[in-house]
């Protein structure tokens, strides 16, 4: 079955054409729902048996994601592919792509599975808009790490690779603080940022096609806290106009600079530069809808997961419309534990008492703190009523962050 495929189309053998993700986590399980209300068969390669996707999907194969096996009957049952986190081993969607369609390919996953490369790919493309990267140093040999500039102290270590949600990343502020910073992480291939003075941060999600038609949504703006997004605000006015532009303008610029096929997140730091608006600093790219863009499937006419399905299928790429301004609250597994450390049911009934809230539960077995168990998106005719919700929302499950919206 070749680009397009259609919704409720069936391959030579008469069977119905299917979708599939690589990873079955909270991402896979909402673009498997999109791909579904398309009329879209889906199959999910996770080796957890009881992974979110996994449990709501047509085929579940429960294997590595290297397994030869395991990709074999994948490429088998589905007309195109996708991945729902940038960890999947980009070898592994190379293989794929021999047989069938893969959206995002395998390159465009390697950059962003590496900070120096993604640094690198940065450097090169979202210049275009006048967005740098923060100044940063290689460090992958001890020489490497004695010819640190030492204007670039204090700093961010963060690891090349697995690093994300606050994990590898390690605050320095002396060139000891830095070696042994370096150590604790074992030595593995890092890069060193400068700290600069964040003033905000933000995202742009955009979907690129095969024919390299290019739509997406309006910046959003964002909180985090120890590492992990709390907060996303997706209003008009959510962040100067000037600067959400610019913001679009790189993201576009980084997603064609590679050919990028399918649902693309690129973050930012606002910082503080001394004008009105802040300068932009691009951060880290996610090859795939992101967190910040959950908002969409309440507040939009189309959401980033339906822009996921259309673009691997090969579909028209249509521009979204937000009929509402939205604020999206993070559900971590601490909401489910009490000041005493008891596990407790969240107060539900009082939450989904007011007005234009949106609960959405991944279906994950077991809460843990700092675990991804859901998200509260709060939708309303005006910001000022969205907030004023939020923020009862936010008070009623003990949940940070809105203090720091605009």
């Amino acid at each position: 079955m070749s680009l397009p495929i259609f919704p409720g189309s069936v391959d030579a053998a008469g069977q119905p054409a299917t979708l599939g993700v690589m990873g079955g986590g909270q991402l896979g399980r909402m673009f498997v729902h999109a791909a579904q209300r398309l009329g879209y068969f889906t199959a999910v390669l996770d080796p957890d048996p009881t992974s979110p996707a996994g449990r709501v999907s047509h085929h579940h194969i429960q294997t590595g994601y290297s397994d030869a096996a395991g990709l074999a009957q994948l490429a088998s049952l589905c007309a195109a592919v996708t991945t729902e986190f940038e960890n999947v081993p980009a070898d592994a969607l190379q293989t794929l792509a021999a047989i069938r369609p893969v959206a995002p390919g395998a390159a465009a996953v390697a950059i962003a599975q590496n900070r120096i490369e993604e640094k690198a790919h940065f450097t090169a493309s979202a210049g275009v808009a006048g967005v740098t990267c923060a100044p940063y140093a290689v460090i992958e040999t001890p020489a490497q790490l004695a010819a640190v500039p030492a204007d670039l102290l204090p700093g961010i270590l963060k690891t090349a690779r697995m690093g994300y949600d606050g994990k590898g990343q390690v605050r320095v502020r002396s060139t000891a603080e830095l070696a042994a910073a370096w150590a604790d992480l074992k030595q593995v291939p890092c890069v060193l940022e400068k700290l600069l003075p964040l003033k905000a941060e933000c995202s742009v999600i955009v979907a690129r096609g095969w024919d390299g038609t290019i739509t997406g949504f309006t910046p959003q703006y964002n909180v985090h806290v120890d590492g992990i997004l709390a907060v996303t605000a997706a209003y008009e006015g959510n962040m100067p106009p000037a600067l959400a532009q610019r913001a679009r303008a790189a993201t576009e610029s980084i997603a064609n600079h590679i050919a990028y096929v399918g649902v693309l997140c690129v973050e930012f730091f606002v910082i503080d530069d001394g004008s009105a608006d802040g300068a932009l600093v691009v951060n880290e790219m996610a090859p795939r809808p992101h967190n910040s863009g959950h908002y969409t499937m309440d507040a939009c006419d189309v959401s980033q997961f339906d822009l996921q399905v259309h673009a691997m299928a090969g579909l028209p790429l249509p521009q979204p419309r937000q009929h509402s301004p939205a604020i999206m609250l993070n559900l971590l597994g601490d909401v489910w534990f009490n000041a005493a450390g008891q596990l407790h049911a969240p107060d539900w009934q009082a939450v989904l008492a007011l007005p234009g809230t949106h609960l959405h539960l991944y279906g994950k077995l077991e809460a843990r703190p700092g675990r991804k168990m859901g998200h509260l998106t709060v939708t309303g005719a005006d910001v000022a009523g969205v907030t004023a919700v939020a923020r009862q929302a936010a008070q009623l499950l003990g949940l940070p962050g809105l203090d720091a919206l605009r």
